[in-house]
């Protein structure tokens, strides 16, 4: 393409995903920072998600640029599909990471450590983390209300969003899937951090890290198969045999 063309692309490329990465990647950075100078383990978890956020954003704006692009004799059916393959990739990542943070809090659980100081600026980084996230979620929620065409105010935005999820684009869809549980992730983690730094339950840390990683594993798994199942609704040859 272009460089015409690949700006016009780039602006019509899904919006929630590029303001997620962006978003994503500031957060990760002040988290990595924050959980080695205060040992958290919750912490280190939630910077792991957030970084995965931040990649997986990346993947799923590139597959909704290069989506765009227009039917070729080579691919008479067009470039859709590039939505689901990097969806899939997507979730890849966080599957990996989710392993990491898993592994990170068995560790913790076994070996309990004492946090050190940080409390006030380890709480404040998580609000921080829950405001920007909130904000990209709300946004989702109505995206994937403006894809179902229905509409929705306040509690009925979320109400709607989760109803209509399913006719939502997969570069929308893996958005609300990820920050729903972003924004989990850091309640998970404000919890855990007071916990810690106010009582002698520093096991607390390490089931927190734990729960973190396995919601990582559930989006990611649902993410791969929803778009997975897609993929291959979508293939000529499936539709032939199907009308056939």
């Amino acid at each position: 393409m272009e460089m015409k063309q690949v700006l016009e692309a780039l602006k019509k490329g899904n919006k929630s995903s590029a303001l997620a990465m962006t978003g994503n990647m500031f957060i990760a950075v002040t988290e990595f920072i924050a959980g080695v100078l205060s040992g958290s383990g919750a912490m280190f978890a939630a910077a792991m998600h957030s970084l995965g956020d931040a990649v997986n954003q990346g993947f799923i704006f590139m597959g909704s640029v290069l989506s765009q692009k227009k039917p070729s004799k080579r691919f008479p059916n067009g470039f859709e599909s590039l939505n689901h393959i990097f969806s899939i990739i997507a979730a890849l990542v966080v599957l990996t990471m989710a392993f990491e943070t898993i592994h990170e809090g068995c560790h913790l659980i076994k070996h309990p450590s004492e946090p050190r100081s940080g409390l006030i600026m380890n709480v404040l980084i998580l609000i921080l983390n829950l405001v920007i996230d909130g904000f990209v979620l709300i946004k989702a929620m109505k995206e994937i209300n403006q894809d179902a065409r229905v509409t929705g105010k306040g509690f009925s935005l979320v109400i709607e969003s989760f109803k209509n999820v399913s006719k939502a684009t997969p570069p929308t869809r893996f958005v609300f899937y990820e920050d729903l549980v972003s924004v989990t992730s850091a309640l998970l983690a404000l919890i855990a951090v007071v916990i810690t730094s106010s009582t002698n339950i520093h096991i607390v840390d390490g089931v927190f890290t734990v729960s973190i990683g396995l919601l990582m594993l559930g989006v990611s798994l649902r993410v791969a198969y929803d778009n997975i199942v897609e993929l291959i609704g979508s293939s000529p040859l499936m539709n032939d045999q199907y009308h056939e």
